[in-house]
C-alpha cells in the first residue's frame, strides 16, 4: 500500500508553476518508492527537478496532482499543522551551508531542536553528547562555529538533523563546500545514517563519490526519473 509505515512513496506526482510569463514543468508524472533505512542519491543538472522532488518530501511545497506518502502520512493532503509537526518531529535537513547559530556552542546548536520541542535540557544534552560521539565531533562540544573547519561544522549539522531520530533525512549537496578530506569524513558520517537504518536518507549531489556510497542512485531528467 502507498500509506505503509517506513515507505517513501510518490505516485503519479506532477509540479507545475509560473514564473513571470513562462510556465515550468518541474516535476511530471513521476512516481518512485524508496524503503526505509536506504540511502538514496539523486542526480541530474541543473534544472531536472531534483530540487523540486526535495521540496515536495519536505512539505515545503505541494504536488499539482499525484500523491506523496512518507512514513505513513499522506503530505499531499495534509494540513499546514500536520506538515509543520512532520518537519519538526519526522524530517531532518542536512543543507550545503551549515547553517548552525554561530552564537551557540556545537553541543548547544545540536540540543537546540529539542529544546525547541520542549525536552529538558539535560535530556537535550545527553541525545546531543551521544549523537556528536557518532559524528566524531565529542572532542569539540564546548567549541563555537567560528572555531571549526567546514568538515566540522557538517558533521555538527549532520548531528542537529539527527537529534530528533526523524524517520526521513534529506542532504543537499552536503559535501558542496568541502575539500576532498573533510568530504570523505562527512560520506563516512552519511554513509552509517544509512548502513544502520537511523534513517532513509536522501542526498541530491552532483558528486560522483557520494553517488558510488549510496545503496541507490536515481538520476533525474526534465521533471522525470530516466535512471
Amino acid at each position: 500500500m502507498a500509506d505503509k509505515a517506513g515507505l517513501i512513496s510518490l505516485r503519479n506526482v506532477t509540479r507545475h508553476f509560473t514564473s513571470g510569463e513562462r510556465d515550468v514543468h518541474a516535476l511530471e508524472n513521476l512516481s518512485l518508492e524508496i524503503q526505509l533505512g536506504e540511502f538514496v542519491a539523486v542526480m541530474g543538472p541543473s534544472g531536472c527537478g531534483k530540487s523540486t522532488l526535495m521540496h515536495l518530501l519536505a512539505g515545503l511545497d505541494s504536488p499539482t496532482s499525484g500523491e506523496i506518502f512518507v512514513d505513513g502520512l499522506a503530505l499531499h493532503a495534509a494540513d499546514d499543522a500536520a506538515l509543520t509537526d512532520y518537519r519538526r518531529h519526522r524530517l531532518g535537513v542536512v543543507f550545503q551551508f551549515f547553517n548552525l547559530l554561530p552564537t551557540m556552542s556545537v553541543i548547544e546548536n545540536v540540543a537546540f531542536p529539542l529544546l525547541l520541542q520542549g525536552v529538558s535540557y539535560a535530556a537535550s544534552e545527553e541525545r546531543a553528547r551521544e549523537l556528536l560521539h557518532r559524528v566524531g565531533m565529542q572532542e569539540r562540544a564546548t567549541h563555537f562555529v567560528h572555531q571549526l573547519s567546514g568538515g566540522e561544522q557538517q558533521r555538527t549539522a549532520i548531528a542537529r538533523a539527527l537529534v530528533h531520530r526523524p524517520s526521513l533525512l534529506i542532504a543537499d549537496e552536503p559535501t558542496g563546500n568541502l575539500d576532498s578530506q573533510s568530504a570523505d569524513k562527512v560520506m563516512q558520517v552519511l554513509s552509517s545514517v544509512g548502513s544502520d537504518k537511523l534513517a532513509t536518507l536522501i542526498v541530491v549531489t552532483h558528486s560522483e563519490e557520494v553517488a558510488r556510497a549510496a545503496s541507490r542512485r536515481i538520476t533525474m531528467r526534465d521533471g522525470k526519473i530516466v535512471t
